[in-house]
């Protein structure tokens, strides 16, 4: 059995201001097409003959990830972080749980924020790197260079292992340019793709020899996991395990490693610059995703819209990010660098580096419309049979006018059922709740006003969602 273990959370600071903390990389719809989730989830059953994937993300992301995939034929199980700590703690955990779960069974490991339209070449190299893992080996999958590459680690090639695959000679880190142009040429080289394959039982033996505390540590999480339904919560102490990735931990120490030089088309989309090189380009080489753009005497350059038309003249390689609560205008060629805007964003204390204007919730969406000194409007969506929690403002008071749908109130001790063009006025220090008990969505004007208008100033004394206090 193949079991993917699908790697799915990070901020890509990189990808700002579409990927935010609060809804990160993964959940991007390059292209405008489905998300990298859904893509990499679809690829995954592909490869593994709809074998039901284990999720590794955090336990934030595990309504939005739920919602995301639906509409899959093939629902995941989730193993629920607290707080990220790289790949080798994640990958410890999945494979305990693979040993306990499916035995000893082979483990494909995907970040869920790539980018691969060639799944039958993909599916070789899968095959390739199964066949490898099933005789103990620890499979890594590398990417043959298209270019002098520096943003990529890169691992050196050593002798044939098999028709398919060779050692591993060393890793490298992210090269120079004169350094990346050697790699190049001499033709012994890959990208390091950050994909794996290995039996469950090789990958903690690596840990026992190469990391024994770590795997001490998740030995004792797992002992202590709450397991339900399609999710596994791990408890607080994961926080506390050490934030390493999977080469370090292992990979750069074990014997056993082997790469198979893949075929396949890949990108990380690791910056805005992988994202344009991943939609097709007009004669003058612009690209856009959806939303209505006007390009005039410009070239090489490429617009992120959704909502709002977009004019630009006279442009060359630049990049064009417009979201509707922060736009980004950059030199391609300094994509790169756009986590720098996000450091001085949280710097500042400004939630644009977590939010978007529109925020999801396992309930549904709100919408910040306007906010000032002393109020904030927002528009809210909740799902039907949905519910927020039961809960009190203590600095603020609420107004709420149905727009759309038939809402259920709790305020205080009374309980209303409110249609369209009706209202309700919540003080400050009442307990309440608004629920959809309709087929249909629930949709709402929230007035807030106070001193304090944060998101903090929520206390929950009862959730369908496990987040009160």
């Amino acid at each position: 059995m193949l079991i993917p273990v699908i790697l799915s959370g990070g901020a890509g600071t990189r990808l700002w201001p579409v990927s935010r903390e609060a809804h990160p990389k993964p959940f991007m719809r390059i292209g405008g097409g489905k998300s990298l989730l859904t893509q990499t989830h679809e690829r995954a059953m592909a490869v593994s003959g709809n074998t039901v994937p284990l999720i590794v993300t955090n336990r934030d992301y595990y309504f939005l990830s739920h919602d995301e995939l639906a509409d899959q034929e093939v629902k995941p199980q989730y193993l629920l972080e607290p707080t990220g700590r790289n790949t080798a703690p994640a990958i410890a955990l999945a494979a305990l749980w693979a040993i306990q779960q499916k035995n000893d069974a082979c483990l494909l490991v995907m970040p869920a924020d790539h980018l691969i339209k060639d799944t039958p070449s993909f599916y070789t190299s899968v095959q390739h790197a199964e066949a490898l893992a099933k005789d103990g080996f620890l499979v890594l999958f590398g990417v043959k260079p298209t270019g002098p590459e520096t943003g990529f680690g890169y691992i050196e090639m050593g002798n044939k292992v098999s028709q398919h695959a060779n050692l591993v000679q060393r890793f490298v880190e992210k090269p120079d340019a004169v350094t990346a142009a050697k790699y190049l040429a001499q033709g012994n080289y890959v990208w390091n793709s950050g994909m794996f394959c290995f039996k469950a039982s090789a990958i903690l033996d690596a840990f026992a020899i190469y990391n024994p505390a770590l795997l001490e540590s998740a030995q004792k999480i797992w002992e202590n996991t709450c397991l339900e339904a399609d999710k596994m919560e791990l408890p607080q102490a994961f926080g506390e395990l050490e934030n390493i990735s999977i080469d370090y931990a292992v990979m750069e120490k074990a014997k056993n490693i082997a790469v198979i030089p893949g075929d396949f088309d890949w990108s990380d989309i690791g910056a805005w610059s992988a994202v344009a090189d991943a939609i097709p380009a007009d004669a003058e080489g612009n690209t856009h995703t959806s939303g209505q753009t006007i390009v005039i005497d410009s070239r090489n350059t490429h617009i992120e819209s959704k909502d709002r038309l977009v004019a630009v003249i006279g442009l060359d390689n630049l990049l064009v990010i417009d979201t509707p609560d922060a736009l980004l205008v950059a030199d391609k060629s300094k994509s790169q660098e756009v986590r720098q805007v996000v450091s001085q964003l949280k710097a500042r204390g400004h939630d644009a580096h977590k939010i978007h204007r529109t925020v999801n919730r396992p309930w549904g969406t709100y919408t910040v419309l306007e906010e000032g000194p002393g109020f904030k409007i927002k528009r809210i969506v909740v799902k039907p049979g949905a519910s927020l929690s039961l809960q009190m403002h203590q600095h603020r008071s609420e107004h709420w006018i149905v727009v759309s749908g038939l809402a259920e109130v709790v305020n205080g001790d009374q309980v209303v059922t409110l249609e369209a063009n009706q209202s309700t006025y919540i003080p400050a220090g009442n307990k309440h709740r608004l629920s959809n008990r309709s087929s249909g969505e629930l949709a709402l004007i929230e007035v807030q006003c106070g001193p304090y208008l944060g998101e903090d100033d929520i206390i929950r004394f009862e959730d369908i969602y496990g987040r009160a206090q």
